[in-house]
């Protein structure tokens, strides 16, 4: 069975920085861009989060996620070059259709922020297990069901992935055409798609008994079953994201 999470397990320094400290990055990267007064904030970003993916040893893991992001949103750039609200210099013709330089110039900056935003979490999900992250939350103080749902999140589409493996399995041994050409594949996805959303919510139902068996709404003080030590360098790469974020926020305001 296929595991329900993205995490990638490498022997990195990226892989023994705690969950928590990584989210912080994660803020800081999505942010940061946001706050700044500066259009090449989010490529800054964006390369940050793409070094410490290969530093992590997980980048080729990364690309198929990059690949599908920006195949979509190349449609950006070209609705925005075509039909972009300050459209004004012309780059070139085609079929009677004017791309214009400013709605280009937008497009890139969409996509710039949507790969900063993708690489930021890539290198939460990848490299943090979502169980360590959730527990380190709890730890912290925070609710265990929003912990649960934390990490619920998170097992979302790995999950959804595995159900659609299995059914379609399941589809070919009775003798269903699932493989060939475009009108074949979207034939075979329309009766997919029931399976998968009654699979996850029979899935939902089983894992609250299962939460419930072991005590999960009691109101005791929990504990747990591993001791996770904290890097001492933990702290001031936090405060460091911290004033970084807010020195952003300062500058804009005061642009």
């Amino acid at each position: 069975m296929k595991p329900l999470t993205l995490y990638v397990d490498k022997k990195s320094f990226i892989h023994a920085v705690d969950p928590i400290t990584k989210l912080f990055y994660l803020a800081f990267a999505v942010l940061t861009p946001v706050f700044a007064p500066i259009a090449y904030a989010s490529l800054i970003c964006a390369l940050l989060s793409l070094f410490l993916l290969f530093w992590a040893k997980v980048l080729g893991n990364a690309l198929p996620a990059f690949l599908f992001v920006c195949f979509v949103l190349l449609t950006v750039i070209v609705i925005q070059g075509l039909f972009g609200v300050s459209n004004k210099t012309e780059m070139f013709r085609l079929s009677g259709l004017i791309f214009y330089q400013e709605g280009l110039l937008t497009g890139v900056r969409v996509i710039l922020r949507v790969v900063n935003i993708v690489a930021a979490f890539l290198v939460l999900t990848l490299t943090a297990r979502t169980s360590d992250l959730a527990e380190d939350l709890v730890r912290a103080g925070l609710s265990p069901r929003i912990g649960y749902v934390i990490t619920s999140v998170f097992q979302i589409i790995p999950q959804m992935i595995s159900s659609a493996d299995t059914i379609m399995d399941a589809q070919r041994s009775r003798g269903m055409e699932t493989e060939g050409g475009l009108i074949v594949r979207m034939k075979a996805f329309i009766p997919l798609i029931g399976p998968v959303v009654l699979d996850s919510f029979m899935g939902t139902k089983e894992r609250a008994l299962a939460l419930e068996a072991r005590a999960f709404s009691a109101s005791n003080k929990k504990t747990f079953l591993r001791e996770r030590p904290v890097s001492p360098y933990a702290s001031p790469i936090r405060w460091t994201f911290a004033a970084l974020m807010l020195a952003a926020l300062i500058w804009r305001v005061a642009a």
